[in-house]
């Protein structure tokens, strides 16, 4: 038997009850839900707000709605917790999320780009200017943003490149953060060398441009010694 549902935020309520069904497995991948009609008594909801919990995960990837047939599980991996959670990380972990992805991306580039991928690059590197342009912040972040993901698209690996997606909020509050008092934001020289390297063919010049390109910025976030040993001791 479902948990009723409490009479506040009825429709996400009623969404994680069956999210909870999902998760624990009782209704495995390819399962058949149940009708609206049953799913309202059980969750102690109107049939209206079950419709609308599952719009909602069918919208994010959890339930499929077949006509005619009824409601199916499509996936027992839910996006919406993934960013939640992600949520809670913080800077600096993104900052270490990003440089993870973009290692690998840089590497994969050096070994798939096309002469044209080159051209794009730079052109993007070009049109990246600084922060101080008179376009003002946002456009230099969004610059910034197309040419890395650029790297991630020329990788070739679509995975990679729907992870990089997916967190893409995230990437761009790394950017963003660089704009104040935040981690310095590297040089046109730090992103030059990213597609020289890549540029070479030699994956691991790749891989060691990215990584030395984030240290600066993971090193400004990452407490030294004294200020962790002055916090945790008793």
């Amino acid at each position: 038997m479902l948990a009723q549902a409490p009479r506040t935020s009825l429709a996400d309520t009623a969404a994680a009850g069956i999210r909870t069904e999902i998760a624990s497995g009782r209704w495995a991948v390819g399962t058949r839900i149940p009708i609206e009609s049953q799913l309202a008594h059980r969750l102690g909801v109107s049939r209206g707000t079950v419709r609308e919990a599952i719009r909602t995960l069918v919208h994010g990837g959890l339930l499929e709605v077949r006509q005619g047939s009824g409601t199916y599980v499509l996936s027992n991996v839910d996006p919406s917790e993934g960013l939640h959670k992600l949520r809670r990380a913080s800077l600096r972990d993104q900052f270490e999320l990003r440089c993870a992805l973009e290692v690998e991306a840089a590497r994969l580039a050096a070994l798939r780009h096309t002469a044209h991928d080159l051209r794009r690059l730079r052109t993007l590197l070009d049109q990246r200017g600084s922060r101080e342009d008179a376009q003002g912040a946002a456009g230099f972040i969004e610059r910034d943003m197309a040419f890395h993901l650029a790297i991630v698209d020329i990788s070739g690996n679509l995975a990679l490149v729907e992870t990089c997606r997916f967190v893409s909020g995230y990437i761009r509050e790394t950017i963003a953060s660089t704009m104040g008092d935040g981690p310095p934001e590297p040089g046109e020289d730090a992103h030059r060398a990213i597609v020289d390297a890549i540029a070479s063919r030699d994956p691991e010049r790749a891989a060691a441009a990215v990584r030395a390109f984030m240290a600066p910025m993971i090193a400004a976030l990452t407490p030294t010694t004294a200020t962790t040993m002055a916090t945790t001791a008793p």
